[in-house]
């Protein structure tokens, strides 16, 4: 947004130079909090989280990974990460592929309730990188094949701490 909006005097993210800017995450502290099931796509997406927050300015050592069983574990992992105090924001990385019983229906309401309940009641965001997808050829899509959803989300969090912080 470059562009001013009529009635509003002050503006906090929506561009600001910010999105994609080297550098603009030094200092941050991140933490990736991934499912291993369907575990070769959730590494594309933990690489593709690691490599954008290393573009942006983000330390390797001041990204740490945990990994959760499966998608529906991921709210109580970034809870129990967010309790710590150490991180900045939470990025939940997995990929729950539908079946053939309602298993997928109950797994990703849960894990996007979870997910939004955690950073609400801990104050740290926590972003939803999880891929729900209805065949494998989507998830595979979305995880490094045509875009990489870790990285979209790795970016979204550093975006939203740093608003965050301008607000405060």
């Amino acid at each position: 947004m470059s562009e001013p909006i009529a009635g509003v005097g002050r503006v906090h993210g929506g561009g600001g130079g910010l999105p994609g800017a080297r550098g603009s995450a030094a200092g941050m502290r991140i933490a990736l909090a991934a499912s291993r099931f369907h575990g070769p796509m959730v590494e594309r997406l933990v690489q593709g989280a690691a490599s954008e927050l290393a573009r942006m300015g983000v330390l390797a050592e001041d990204v740490e990974l945990a990994w959760a069983p499966g998608a529906f574990e991921l709210p109580y992992l970034a809870q129990m990460l967010a309790r710590t105090g150490r991180y900045d924001a939470i990025v939940t990385l997995g990929v729950v592929i539908r079946g053939e019983t309602p298993h997928f229906d109950y797994v990703c309401a849960e894990a996007a309730r979870g997910v939004a309940e955690v950073a609400r009641a801990e104050g740290v965001p926590v972003l939803f990188g999880v891929i729900t997808a209805d065949d494998p050829q989507q998830a595979h899509a979305r995880a490094g094949g045509v875009t990489n959803k870790g990285a979209e989300v790795a970016r979204a969090a550093v975006e939203f701490v740093a608003v965050l912080r301008e607000a405060r």
